[in-house]
């Protein structure tokens, strides 16, 4: 068994058993490579052990594989990986058939003619790409939550047959075919015969034949005339009644031939349930006659005869779970029946037996033909000598036509004899009254053997029993928690006690369990949930789903809902979480886009907008985006942060200047000193300070003969290129600007 998170072949990852079956397990699982949840059905170790099956499994599957139906659950792989043999499938969420038809009771007309409809679509797919089923039944079609209907295991059925019906199964012995039951050759028919049994099953809620093991559920199919479907509930459509009728015919032949032509005949019905369907063609005289080894008659005799221990080629053990079947894993119970009704049947003749349709080797033909079980010794084959020497008319036929004649004739002219003597007085013998109690005679009291009627519905049990001639029928309803709801589960008469017509028979029928409060778990882990609601008395099943708020394996939530009430006994689904649902994303290319536009495309992808920075940018305009910090095209999950940066155009220079400053000094003339002597300041040094405020630079020069002087001073790194600058004089230290003369030149150039 394998174990969630396993991965297969390096793709595929184990989830969940999901169902079991009688060959197979399948799971839940994710397939990495195309990003989509499958269903995984992985073979049991006995079938991997056998070589030649695995070999025609992988033949049939691969087949399989290339049906394409709407009505058909894919085949998408067939692998193996360290000797684990599994088919990759489509994954279909909902439950099967049979579970549907358990949950919901029978179904409506329009919904089983819908359904049929359905399936024979699939079927004639398959039978068009020359793919024969052979285990059409309720377990084997998924129905989804939209309602439509998908069949499983195409291809399948055709390798787990010639592997298991030697190793002791029988198959779905309940939607056998009766030339399958035979061992002999199938074909389309034998998968109409089976979708017919499915179609008594939706409109009935049972299925036609049910026995004690597989060998008398199988000779039923053979021999045995099922029940009506009316006979149970007379509401059904007699056209519909005709069609699944036709379709469950013994011989092929007399089936419809093509699940087109079944289709057709549904169509029919559905426009108009009121149109005539035509039961039973004329019988083929080119259907393939099959051979019975005298191991099989002898088989099949036992089998009649109630030996289960006897081995034969059916498989003798009790019906269970059948090649191929999906159940949950918990598993489900049955539909009960009427076993008298079986019973009784089994006493009848095949009305469809023909001379030379079957050929069963040193076996009578019908008219001295007994029932198989009865074949003790050779005296049938000397009447079947004399049947045959005089012109096909059975002597014991003959016989027997003669002596109803004569008793015919005695019976009416008793009745005539009656009339003419009440008429003449022929039969007044006097009125006297006696008084004593010995001459008083009592009116014989007529008995019948009571019918069983435990197990099938009110309607039904109610008819059966005033067809049997039973006059007063009382039903009582009362809550039981075994029985389904409408079904009858006691009788106060045992069956085939002598009855009289007008005695009271009082019938209990089923009114289903008592409604109880359903406990509300949500929040729940699952374990504790499936315990408090098995405590109050449900059954528990499972659902999955991943859930942004509930915590995985704690339960979203209870179908039926929490606090509302439900019957005893009743199926309640679980709904679970999986945990928040890792899905990826292609992360998009959002170069070029502006911010906005960005966001935008993550929240597309169901991603988000991460870390958004800015840079200058030469090549990229302002406003977009220059760069991403996840790659795009890579996938990642949903709701991943993608970071990106947008450009803030090309960057802007910071230009500053320097002032290249010249000032030309001269010193007075005529100046003189205290003593009136003319001052020179020839040869002179003085300190020419330039300064705009924030900026000081001097230059130190020497006065010509005629006391003048250029200085020049560059001062850079300003701002700006009109600045205000300060021009002094000094000698000594000796602020002299006031006698010397300025005429500054200010050049200013970019750095």
């Amino acid at each position: 068994m394998l174990k969630p998170g396993m991965i297969l072949c390096d793709r595929y990852e184990i989830f969940e058993v999901v169902g079991a079956g009688g060959m197979s397990i399948v799971y839940k699982a994710k397939d990495h490579r195309l990003k989509r949840n499958v269903a995984i059905k992985m073979l049991k170790p006995e079938f991997v052990n056998d070589k030649t099956f695995v070999t025609k499994f992988r033949i049939e599957a691969q087949a399989s594989a290339g049906l394409t139906h709407p009505n058909i659950v894919n085949v998408f792989d067939v692998a193996e990986d360290d000797g684990i043999y599994f088919i990759v499938m489509e994954l279909v969420e909902g439950i099967t058939l049979k579970e549907y038809i358990h949950e919901n009771g029978r179904l409506p007309m329009d919904r089983a003619i819908d359904f049929s409809i359905q399936i024979a679509s699939a079927l004639e797919t398959a039978h068009e790409n020359h793919i024969i089923h052979r285990d059409i039944k309720p377990q084997n079609i998924l129905v989804s939550k939209n309602g439509n209907l998908k069949v499983t295991d195409f291809g399948i059925a055709k390798a787990a047959s010639a592997n298991t019906l030697t190793s002791g199964a029988m198959g779905s012995v309940h939607y056998i075919s009766p030339e399958q039951a035979r061992g002999g050759y199938s074909d389309e028919r034998s998968d109409i015969y089976s979708l017919g049994i499915t179609m008594y099953e939706m409109v009935t809620g049972r299925v036609p034949f049910e026995g004690d093991n597989n060998v008398s559920v199988a000779l039923m199919h053979i021999q045995n005339e099922m029940v009506s479907p009316r006979e149970y509930y007379p509401d059904i459509y007699a056209s519909f009644e005709k069609v699944i009728l036709k379709a469950t015919q013994k011989k092929p032949e007399r089936r419809y031939l093509t699940a087109s032509a079944l289709i057709a005949d549904l169509k029919r019905v559905q426009n108009n349930p009121n149109i005539d369907i035509v039961v039973a063609p004329s019988a083929i005289s080119n259907s393939p006659t099959q051979e019975w080894s005298k191991e099989e008659i002898e088989a099949v005799r036992n089998a009649a005869q109630v030996k289960p221990a006897q081995p034969n080629v059916f498989f003798n053990a009790p019906v269970q779970n059948e090649m191929g079947e999906m159940r949950p894993v918990q598993g489900l119970s049955t539909i009960p029946v009427n076993n008298q009704r079986i019973n009784q049947l089994l006493q009848e003749e095949d009305p469809w037996e023909e001379e030379e349709e079957e050929y069963i080797p040193q076996q009578p033909r019908r008219g001295s033909i007994k029932k198989v079980q009865d074949y003790d010794d050779d005296e049938d084959y000397d009447d079947y000598d004399n049947y045959e020497s005089e012109g096909d008319i059975d002597p014991n036929l003959k016989k027997a036509v003669m002596i109803g004649a004569v008793a015919t004739a005695v019976i009416i002219a008793i009745i005539v004899m009656i009339v003419l003597g009440k008429m003449m007085g022929w039969f007044k013998f006097g009125n006297k009254k006696t008084t004593t109690s010995s001459s008083v005679t009592a009116e014989a009291v007529v008995e019948i053997p009571m019918e069983d009627v435990v197990g099938i519905s009110e309607e039904a049990a109610l008819k059966i029993l005033k067809d049997a001639g039973f006059t007063n029928v009382q039903s009582v309803h009362e809550t039981n928690t075994e029985k389904q709801e409408g079904y009858v589960f006691e009788q106060s008469i045992a069956k085939g006690v002598p009855t009289a017509k007008d005695a009271e028979i009082i019938i209990k029928v089923s009114a289903g369990a008592e409604e109880k409060e359903i406990p509300d778990v949500k929040n729940y882990e699952d374990a504790q949930a499936v315990t408090i609601l098995q405590e109050a008395g449900f059954t528990v099943t499972h659902a999955y789903e991943y859930s942004e708020e509930v915590e995985k394996d704690k339960v979203i939530r209870t179908e039926p809902g929490g606090k509302t009430m439900a019957k005893e006994g009743s199926k309640i689904t679980l709904v679970v979480s999986n945990g928040k649902e890792e899905k990826n994303a292609e992360v998009p290319n959002l170069t070029g886009y502006t911010q906005a536009e960005a966001e935008n495309a993550l929240t597309a992808k169901k991603l988000k907008a991460g870390n958004i920075t800015h840079e200058n940018s030469d090549n990229v305009a302002a406003g977009y985006v220059i760069r991403q910090g996840t790659k795009s095209g890579s996938e990642v999950p949903e709701g991943t942060a993608v970071d990106f940066v947008i450009s803030d155009g090309p960057e802007e220079k910071q230009v500053t200047y320097t002032a290249d400053v010249r000032v030309d000094i001269s010193a007075p003339q005529g100046e003189t000193d205290a003593d009136g002597n003319p001052v020179s300041y020839a040869g002179r040094t003085v300190t020419v300070r330039v300064s705009n405020g924030s900026a000081t630079q001097d230059q130190t020069v020497t006065l010509n003969t005629e006391g003048k002087a250029s200085a020049s001073v560059s001062i850079g790194g300003l701002a700006s290129n009109n600045e205000n600058f300060t021009y002094s004089v000094f000698i000594d230290g000796t602020d002299v600007s006031g006698s010397f003369g300025k005429t500054p030149s200010i050049t200013y150039r970019e750095n």
